[in-house]
């Protein structure tokens, strides 16, 4: 049986994360584009991480940028029998500063091979709302294709958002060709 794959820029979150993770997630920036736009209370926030330890069809992990942590990968609905999950990510918008780009890219390699080599997804799926051109556009630069568009309620309003999934027949190398 060959070794587990690890992702070393990737860890479980735990509980020393939990503050962490808050202050980041409660970014102006971060709130903008997410689903949730309001600032969340930490009782809030230990609530939902404590629900999110104990769902074996989820996982919080924190990304390290040289060492020093700088982000969280979400996944989430890990459907071991259909081989998919849902997946999404913030970083530390602050402490990154100019190399937010690059961890950026970095994050969103590590987290592809993360689903595929560790969870064992054949499609892994996400939801960005359709004004973050940036975050699609990154995701397209990795393989992700649109496959729907649709309507969803943030903070009452409707907002426009697409779905991307990468397929593994179409997932990028780190030198760009596509795996087979």
């Amino acid at each position: 049986m060959p070794p587990p794959v690890v992702i070393a820029s990737l860890r479980e979150a735990t509980e020393a994360d939990i503050e962490l993770i808050w202050r980041w997630r409660n970014h102006p920036k971060v709130r903008e584009v997410s689903f949730t736009t309001h600032e969340i209370g930490i009782a809030e926030h230990r609530a939902w991480f404590d629900a999110v330890v104990k769902n074996p069809t989820r996982r919080v992990l924190i990304y390290a940028e040289g060492g020093v942590p700088a982000g969280v990968v979400l996944f989430s609905d890990i459907d071991p029998a259909a081989k998919s999950a849902e997946w999404g990510f913030y970083l530390d918008i602050d402490g990154l500063g100019k190399n937010l780009l690059a961890a950026w890219m970095r994050l969103e390699g590590d987290a592809i091979d993360y689903a595929f080599d560790v969870l064992g997804v054949q499609t892994l799926g996400g939801a960005t709302l359709a004004s973050n051109i940036q975050v699609i556009q990154l995701h397209q630069r990795f393989g992700f294709t649109e496959t729907r568009r649709y309507v969803r309620e943030v903070d009452g309003e409707p907002r426009d958002v697409v779905w991307t999934e990468l397929v593994a027949a179409h997932r990028k190398t780190r030198k760009g060709s596509t795996s087979k």
